[in-house]
């Protein structure tokens, strides 16, 4: 059994496309969806420097349009046929962490692509105005007693914005409060800042979800054709409108990658294929979901390792109950 992970911002690091570009169609792919985006996609995945793929508005379209192009290869998708009816038997389910739930969202066919696309642009525009008002971030705490973090969290008013598991908890809010955490972190703890522009998933990120709420209203969303996990709990959603609510709301609530995962291990996955630009949720996987076969998608040089899981691993229906669960 397969589950497709699509990464989070924060994945996307400068010249990450450079390779990427000498695989038939990618170029015309990230064209196209800077095309839908208003941006230079192809651009910010070669030349740009680190603090201008940064921007959230950049780094969210780019991401997704990498997701999904990246995936396009490893199925072997051509331009006209649409990806859900590529991945719908082959993709057991589909998942992604923060931004990457858009990409997933196309995956599982519940808006196409240039749907997607469209969604996270307003997204990460709005998100990186929400940014500007106040001066915030987010930081990792890596360790420590989770009742420990969490309480000294509390202590300091920040959010736990992503629960990744692993022992990885992502703090959010104010700069003067996540200086202090990094001061005084909880017990057999470190705290390592993230080079996000804002407390993302917390109550700073309410201008945007009301954006995107307004874009996301023009749209009729489909049903999943492939088993799409949420990001708020979790679970499996069969709705298309609930899976777009959920999408929007979860611009201001926390990520629960770790409930993610638990499922994953509820329903007997066999392999994950991050797709690119990969690493993180790999990385999370390999110590959270024993026995799991996990691949990363880096280069195009790992094309050959996703198609052979892909032949090994996908297809696996999953059952009545575990559809329902």
């Amino acid at each position: 059994m397969l589950v497709v992970a699509c990464p989070g911002q924060g994945a996307q690091s400068p010249g990450m496309l450079v390779p990427w570009t000498e695989v038939d169609g990618f170029a015309d792919a990230l064209t196209r969806a800077g095309d839908v985006v208003g941006l230079d996609l192809l651009a910010h995945g070669t030349t740009s420097d680190a603090g201008t793929i940064r921007d959230t508005a950049v780094a969210q379209p780019l991401l997704v349009a990498t997701a999904l192009a990246s995936l396009r290869a490893v199925l072997d998708v051509g331009t006209t046929r649409s990806l859900p009816d590529a991945a719908a038997g082959v993709v057991d389910v589909v998942a992604g962490h923060s931004v990457g739930e858009l990409a997933a969202a196309a995956v599982a066919g519940v808006v196409t692509e240039d749907e997607a696309l469209g969604l996270v642009a307003v997204r990460g525009a709005a998100m990186a105005r929400a940014a500007a008002t106040e001066p915030t971030g987010m930081s990792a705490v890596l360790g420590g007693d989770p009742a420990d973090v969490l309480a000294r969290l509390e202590a300091l008013d920040l959010v736990p914005a992503n629960v990744n598991g692993a022992g990885q908890v992502v703090a959010a809010g104010s700069l003067a409060a996540l200086a202090a955490l990094a001061d005084a972190p909880p017990a057999r703890a470190r705290v390592v800042p993230l080079q996000v522009a804002g407390a993302f998933h917390t109550r700073y990120m309410e201008p945007a979800v009301d954006e995107l709420a307004h874009a996301a209203a023009g749209l009729a969303p489909h049903d999943p054709v492939v088993p799409l996990l949420a990001n708020a709990d979790g679970a499996q959603v069969a709705d298309g409108r609930d899976a777009l609510a959920r999408i929007v709301a979860q611009v201001a609530r926390p990520v629960r990658w770790d409930l993610c995962q638990a499922t994953l291990l509820a329903l007997g996955v066999t392999a994950l294929l991050e797709v690119a630009p990969g690493g993180v949720l790999t990385g999370l996987a390999r110590r959270t979901l024993p026995g799991v076969e996990t691949l990363a998608l880096k280069s195009p040089a790992d094309l050959d390792a996703a198609r052979d899981l892909v032949r090994r691993h996908a297809g696996t229906p999953l059952t009545a109950q575990e559809s329902q669960s």
